[in-house]
């Protein structure tokens, strides 16, 4: 199927060294009627795949809006001329809106991925699962399978319905990083999966707040090291 998605790209004044999660509360205080913008009513939490996730890629801000969320990210662009994260301010020079309509859903052929930002894949569950595999290709082989739940789930959320089985390969590298103030191990590197997602899009925890964000990979070269490491 084909999903609106809308790319904001925000050029600053000077590149941004907060994280997303920064970026996510300023814009959500800023338009606290826009539920798909923070996800809460009141103080409840609303539990879905995010409509509307929030980037920030060498220093640039992006935020990307998806389905029903593309026509809120479009909507709000007008009103923001500043970004205040953590006192410092930023002054909005200009904003690049790309909307498109992009493929989503299983794929004949195996599409490649990169990982842009680390992806978080474990749980407190399926980490001590992780910890207690002692090979690689073992503890590899419980990734990808996450890998795939992580797209089912987002298929539910999103209202497609997956015919077929999906698979995955990659070529992957662990690292520490910080979700909610809470160490975690995260990964980097590329993926192939027979499954089309949009750019910019996030895949596992974290999602709104800039983990597991993907981009597509057009150069082939990765396909050897993934068979290697496969």
């Amino acid at each position: 199927m084909k999903i609106p998605v809308v790319v904001a790209v925000l050029k600053t004044d000077k590149p941004i060294k907060e994280d997303p999660s920064k970026l996510r509360g300023y814009i959500g205080n800023k338009f606290p009627d826009e539920v798909l913008l923070h996800h809460h009513i009141g103080k409840e939490t609303l539990y879905t795949y995010p409509r509307v996730q929030y980037k920030i890629i060498e220093g640039t801000p992006i935020i990307v809006g998806i389905m029903e969320g593309a026509s809120v990210v479009k909507k709000i662009m007008d009103d923001i001329e500043e970004l205040i994260l953590e006192k410092k301010r930023y002054e909005v020079k200009s904003i690049q809106i790309n909307q498109l309509k992009e493929e989503f859903g299983k794929s004949r052929e195996d599409m490649e991925y990169k990982f842009l930002a680390p992806w978080i894949a474990l749980n407190q569950k399926n980490y001590e699962k992780y910890r207690k595999i002692e090979g690689w290709k073992e503890r590899k082989k419980l990734l990808h399978g996450i890998l795939i739940g992580n797209i089912l789930s987002m298929c539910k959320g999103l209202g497609y319905t997956v015919i077929g089985k999906i698979h995955a390969h990659s070529f992957l590298q662990p690292c520490m990083i910080k979700y909610k103030a809470i160490p975690h191990t995260g990964f980097t590197g590329e993926f192939k999966i027979n499954f089309i997602l949009p750019d910019f899009i996030g895949i596992g925890k974290g999602v709104s707040q800039g983990f597991g964000t993907i981009r597509k990979i057009k150069n082939k070269k990765i396909k050897n090291k993934m068979k290697k490491e496969s």
